[in-house]
């Protein structure tokens, strides 16, 4: 019944305008120069859920934001040196008390994929929205993170032909682990109003 009213409510009142950009109350706009526009006439069918934490396995930085604004200090932490220059962004980050900011329009391709494959298709950049949660491939997600993961992919799939969500790990398997084994796929399906057919088929 709640995930009902959630998704009327946003065909009726949609929080996302023509720009791309997510207008609910509580939503945090940050701004990130790190994309550029989508090739012509490619429809944005696919969802990606990712995983992120800098310092690896430290929460509450504000890192993971800076890296995707171009702000991250490298000198703040030994670790850093190993993505020193890295240019990334993201669509989307849940923090794991719930707070969710915009890097990116998504109606823009952010730089949150990089070599991907999807049915055939390479560069999922290119067709995808990214979303990542502030995490680990091991460590449970948080109850206030799947509920506005949730809520956010329905508002998504009123606005854009989203037809299939994977995780990075799906998409380039030789290079990513993410979101990992902590993520509750059956618990996000139900949230989010996906059928069988559009999750990844080990789940």
């Amino acid at each position: 019944m709640a995930r009902h009213s959630t998704r009327e409510h946003a065909q009726s009142h949609p929080p996302l305008q023509h720009n791309g950009w997510l207008t609910l109350p509580g939503i945090k706009h940050r701004p990130s120069p790190n994309f550029d526009e989508r090739p012509e006439g490619i429809d944005i069918s696919l969802l990606v859920i990712h995983n992120i934490s800098l310092p690896p396995g430290e929460f509450g930085t504000d890192c993971p934001a800076r890296l995707f604004v171009n702000e991250l200090d490298f000198d703040e932490h030994p670790w850093f040196e190993q993505i020193r220059g890295l240019k990334v962004s993201s669509h989307f980050l849940i923090e794991r008390e719930g707070t969710v900011t915009q890097f990116v329009s998504c109606n823009d391709r952010a730089w949150h994929a990089g070599v991907s494959m999807f049915n055939q298709r390479s560069a999922c950049n290119n067709f995808s929205i990214g979303i990542e949660l502030e995490g680990t491939d091991d460590l449970p997600y948080t109850d206030a993170q799947y509920e506005q993961l949730g809520k956010l992919t329905v508002i998504l799939k009123t606005q854009y032909p989203l037809t299939a969500v994977r995780g990075h790990c799906h998409i380039a398997p030789a290079r990513k682990t993410d979101p990992g084994r902590a993520f509750d796929w059956d618990r996000y399906a139900e949230l989010g109003s996906w059928q069988a057919c559009q999750l990844p088929s080990s789940t």
